[in-house]
């Protein structure tokens, strides 16, 4: 029988189970210099309260066990660059502020790197796990797919913590964002989605109008994406209800309109 913050359980919880294992990892930078990995304290009763009251379902048990033995981790620092490694994973998303509330309305933001741009929790009241997990960027403005499972995403913090330095958040954070902002992959036309067989596809299109593009991300995968602010400070961005289909307005610039009148 193992006790965690006063709970007991017949056997480890992966997740703890994978926190508890990394406990004083030595993390090296090119430089050889050495950090070791540190626990951040379990939730408190009220704490758990408030985390509740914020989300819109139920604590799944999995979260649940992993913050009554702890709500995070922190990773040394180990690049020259201050803003280039994420340093706090505070797994609860208990008082990290996010906005974007059109693109997710119940974000839990559990890291950042620094800059700005968050790694977050999109829970709705479906959810039956602590996820899936997505990169919110603002420059460049686009939502990037991590990883549907925590236990992953934690796993993948920690490898890019030693040699070679790789990992998928890091493929997310430095890769796949410029990708989506240049490519602009994905993306559905209003007709595409208008005359879909797909029902919600369908429903959400012709409840707007022929100037939004759309880009489903019901069935990601890493690296998939959408540019929340291709259209610059008066976008308009909506979401298909809890469903993860997400719609642009198009607002084409006054030099992008003439070019197109030229062709």
């Amino acid at each position: 029988m193992l006790l965690i913050a006063g709970a007991e359980f017949t056997q480890m919880p992966p997740l703890v189970e994978t926190l508890k294992a990394a406990v004083g990892t030595i993390f090296r930078d090119r430089d050889g210099n050495q950090r070791t990995l540190l626990l951040m304290p379990h939730l408190t009763d009220e704490e758990f309260r408030r985390l509740e009251a914020s989300v819109p379902c139920p604590i799944p048990e999995e979260a649940r066990v992993l913050l009554q033995y702890a709500r995070g981790f922190q990773m040394p620092n180990l690049q020259k660059d201050p803003h280039r490694l994420l340093t706090e994973f505070d797994l609860s998303g208990l008082d990290a502020e996010f906005g974007l509330e059109e693109v997710f309305p119940h974000a839990r933001s559990i890291a950042g790197d620094g800059c700005g741009n968050f790694w977050v929790l999109d829970l709705t009241s479906d959810s039956k796990s602590w996820g899936p997990v997505f990169y919110a960027c603002h420059d460049a403005p686009v939502i990037v797919y991590q990883t549907d499972s925590l236990a992953h995403f934690i796993e993948e913090a920690l490898k890019g913590g030693n040699r070679p330095w790789k990992s998928e958040i890091a493929d997310v954070h430095d890769g796949f964002t410029n990708r989506i902002w240049l490519e602009n992959p994905g993306v559905l036309s209003f007709e595409e989605c208008a005359d879909s067989k797909d029902e919600d596809l369908r429903a959400f299109a012709r409840s707007l109008d022929a100037s939004y593009e759309f880009v489903d991300l019901r069935a990601p995968k890493l690296g998939d994406g959408f540019s929340w602010g291709r259209y610059g400070s008066k976008r308009v961005v909506k979401r298909f209800g809890e469903k993860r289909i997400f719609a642009s307005q198009i607002n084409k610039s006054r030099w992008q309109k003439l070019k197109d009148a030229l062709k």
